[in-house]
């Protein structure tokens, strides 16, 4: 047991130690790692697909994103680290090409749209996997996160709704995918 929490602890300090040293290595450089942020439709912007969702505008909006991403990380986490990693490569690379090839002229930067994709993997899984521990998971995320719906309409200035869109389109869709099939018997 003591092995699992350690691993499951380490993986998500480090990624809590790779998110704030990119965050001081921005602030250092002006800012200057946000050019490297999604640029819907542009040939420099896919490589903000990958790097997107490690930039942060300044601190606040890095630590207004931390919290909550290390929360429902650790709840994916918690079940099977392989499929963390595989929803969260799917999450982010498939909400970035959203936002890459939907989104509105600006650089979309910012960890949003992985978290609105781990939330709605979350409450998908309810549904799709149909386990308990799945259907707790997916109450308590509605319950303590249900309000960051409001996070998917149009017009606050400086917020990308077309990431958080896209994260839960691409939240879902990995539940989806990922969908235990049901056992068809076959009687001889």
């Amino acid at each position: 047991m003591k092995a699992w929490i350690k691993q499951r602890v380490w993986i998500l300090s480090i990624l809590t130690t790779v998110l704030i040293i990119i965050q001081c290595i921005n602030s250092v450089t002006g800012d200057a790692l946000n050019n490297f942020g999604i640029l819907p439709r542009t040939t420099r912007g896919l490589v903000g697909i990958l790097c997107a969702p490690w930039l942060h505008s300044n601190w606040e909006h890095l630590f207004s994103n931390l919290p909550i991403l290390l929360i429902l990380s650790a709840l994916l986490i918690s079940q099977s680290v392989r499929d963390y990693i595989k929803s969260s490569i799917f999450i982010i690379l498939f909400s970035g090409l959203l936002v890459w090839i939907f989104a509105r002229t600006a650089i979309h930067i910012g960890a949003s749209g992985w978290i609105f994709g781990l939330w709605a993997l979350l409450l998908a899984r309810a549904f799709t996997q149909r386990s308990l521990l799945d259907f707790i998971f997916a109450a308590v995320v509605f319950i303590y996160y249900g309000g960051i719906t409001s996070g998917m309409i149009p017009g606050t200035p400086g917020i990308s709704f077309e990431a958080h869109i896209a994260g839960a389109i691409a939240g879902l869709s990995y539940a989806l995918l990922t969908r235990k099939k049901p056992r068809i018997e076959l009687n001889p």
